[in-house]
């Protein structure tokens, strides 16, 4: 179906260096330390996966208005962050060697005089499964300078450490979850250690002796680990049974880390000093008795100090760690009790990712080795659930009742928060927590995974709905650049490479003191660099050679086959994080700047007329090798076969 000539002069010489060092022929102290390496902490007060009841703290937490911004928390911690991207961010610009500028000069001064005219970093990661799970973490590789070769030609190495933010969401979100969750470890770490997707999450992890009674060990302790939650008194749902799976395959403990929260993230030592990005996953709100989630949905974010909105329609955050605390009103009752763990960690990543709910209901049934005793079991769990509800996470209490202003919301007066999949508005890339004024960042890097076209590959169609949201009131005054239509993205080949959107601060009009100019958008489409990496969003298992593959794909994206398909890419990364610094500065566009945003940025150009499917072939070639084993950033051969199959989408062209 798909053909490609395969480039020799490419080979697999681009990714030479960037082979990682497999674990046994590290040094042994450098293992010993990556054994030793803690991850996020199993904190939760019951010791298993259920909240518990605890002692408030003399200061019992409130919900906090939006109105002031940044939470406190988040704003000390920028404190430490900021500073600790400039020389990542030094190291990289001057790597990419902009002639005329001197970028170290400019970042050091910026610093020493004004910490916020340093340039403000984000990465995005859309949902879309495994696949957007492989595709970003190519990227996420790719950017991170402890990536072998990641710093060398070609490499925009050290990206990763001069962020500030990294947000996720579904598959996206699972990545952005594994990796912080984990101790901000390495892709090449996670995937040779933890992302073992050759073996689905129906059947569980592989283990000795015989596989029908893994299985059924597999899922008896989840279905355990889900019981303990409601027999200790709180909601359950099909997004505890999903999440709980699925951190099997992304939580580095043999059990799944059932104990591990999302908030104990902000208790480690790398996130403490400011030496990660910050994370941010993203759900949808959903009101009570209703089925579609439009673009007037409330967008929500979890990040290791609060969860909440921006939106108007709640326009506050309640402190992560105790979310199922009772705060009616905004406060915890003064002989009211406190919660925690409730923020378990794989019910965070199974809520911004609940649209599996139903692939899960919908597939256990199959396997062959679940037996009889754990079906009764989820039958039982799921009695309460009606069909309507199946993809929803509930939050009980609701800890947005009664509270704000905005008494016309449902939420205002709803008694459990609903929360689903982020990409159900089909704002399928988290950008909304990144554009927000508070955040004052600059550039996002926005990695699209998403299966907009029959063939799984994306359009764009998740930017055109965050545009299309920043046109109405919920948008709150945020702004966002215009974005073309699908047509016109595909015939002006904007899928197939970068591009970047509002380049030019002039063209925006600020008509609100709120209102601020929005980051600069450098969007990263899924394309068929080395691999099909177009699989279906709900292919449940992966060989290793695939999940190579695809990472390999999400790598030579990012790099443009490390410089392969343009010499210039890594200038032209640097020019977009620097560019809304050098217009706060009043400091010239440098010339190869100047160049680099006439390629790159979108001029305006529209070709809307519909020409038909777009098959597309390899942008650099397949790029094969007989030695796919751990190194795994190189190209290996069947990857056709994942083509076809991601031919299916289920009729879920947004996730």
């Amino acid at each position: 179906m798909y053909t490609a000539p395969l480039l020799l002069s490419y080979g697999i010489l681009s990714l030479a260096a960037a082979e990682p060092i497999p674990p046994q022929q590290q040094p042994k102290n450098e293992q010993a330390i990556n054994l030793l390496r803690p991850r996020a902490l199993p904190n939760s007060p019951s010791g298993n996966y259920a909240p518990a009841v605890v002692p408030c703290p003399a200061t019992k937490p409130t919900i906090r208005s939006a109105a002031a911004g940044l939470s406190q928390a988040e704003t000390d911690w920028l404190k430490l962050r900021r500073p600790a991207t400039v020389e990542p961010m030094i190291n990289l610009i001057k790597r990419a060697g902009i002639s005329g500028f001197d970028a170290e000069a400019y970042l050091k001064v910026a610093a020493a005089n004004n910490i916020s005219a340093l340039p403000n970093i984000a990465i995005a990661a859309s949902g879309g499964g495994y696949r957007a799970l492989m595709n970003g973490a190519g990227f996420v590789a790719a950017a991170d300078s402890r990536t072998a070769g990641a710093t060398g030609p070609g490499g925009i190495g050290g990206l990763l450490q001069a962020s500030t933010y990294l947000a996720g969401l579904s598959g996206g979100g699972w990545m952005v979850g594994s990796i912080m969750v984990n101790n901000f470890s390495t892709v090449e770490n996670l995937r040779d250690t933890t992302w073992q997707f050759s073996r689905s999450i129906f059947v569980g992890p592989k283990e000795r002796g015989v596989s029908v009674l893994n299985t059924a060990s597999y899922w008896g302790d989840i279905v355990g680990q889900v019981s303990d939650k409601r027999d200790a008194g709180f909601e359950t749902s099909l997004t505890d049974l999903w999440g709980r799976a699925l951190s099997y395959q992304l939580i580095n403990t043999p059990d799944g880390g059932p104990s591990y929260t999302f908030s104990s993230i902000a208790e480690t030592d790398d996130f403490r000093q400011g030496k990660t990005p910050f994370p941010i996953l993203v759900a949808d709100g959903r009101a009570p008795g209703t089925k579609i989630v439009s673009l007037n949905a409330t967008v929500f974010e979890f990040n290791p100090f609060e969860m909440g909105s921006f939106d108007p329609t709640v326009y506050g955050f309640a402190p992560t760690k105790y979310l199922a605390s009772n705060f009616s009103g905004g406060t915890i009752p003064p002989d009211g009790r406190c919660v925690q763990g409730l923020d378990s960690a794989s019910f965070v990543m199974g809520t911004s990712s609940s649209l599996f709910n139903i692939f899960l209901l919908q597939n256990i049934s199959a396997v062959d080795s679940i037996p009889g005793f754990v079906g009764d079991a989820l039958v039982s769990l799921l009695t309460d659930i009606s069909a309507d509800d199946n993809d929803i996470a509930q939050y009980v209490p609701n800890p947005f009742l009664g509270w704000g202003n905005n008494r016309s919301s449902p939420i205002y007066s709803a008694s459990e928060l609903d929360l689903v999949d982020g990409g159900e508005d089909l704002q399928n890339i988290p950008l909304t927590p990144l554009i927000q004024p508070a955040r004052a960042v600059d550039v996002i890097f926005a990695v699209d995974s998403s299966a907009d076209t029959p063939q799984n590959w994306p359009n764009a169609t998740a930017m055109r709905a965050t545009y299309d949201r920043s046109l109405s009131k919920i948008a709150n005054g945020t702004l966002f650049p215009p974005v073309p239509d699908a047509n016109t993205f595909i015939n002006l080949g904007l899928n197939q490479r970068p591009t970047f959107f509002g380049c030019d601060p002039a063209n925006f009009s600020i008509s609100d003191k709120k209102q601020t100019v929005p980051p600069l958008i450098v969007y990263i489409p899924n394309a068929p660099y080395t691999a099909f990496s177009n699989v279906s969003t709900f292919t449940p298992s992966y060989s290793d050679a695939q999940r190579n593959d695809i990472i390999r794909n999400g790598f030579d994206s990012a790099t443009q086959g490390n410089g392969t398909l343009d010499d210039k890419w890594t200038v032209c990364v640097a020019c977009a994080v620097l560019s809304r610094s050098l217009w706060r500065t009043g400091t010239p566009i440098p010339a190869p700047c100047a160049e680099c945003f006439g390629r790159y940025c979108w001029n305006g150009t529209v070709d809307d007329v519909d020409r038909g499917p777009y098959l597309p072939t390899f942008k650099i070639g397949n790029g094969t090798t007989a030695a796919n084993g751990a190194a795994g950033m190189v190209r290996s051969p069947g990857m056709g076969m994942v083509g076809v199959v991601g031919l299916v989408v289920l009729g879920l062209m947004f996730v």
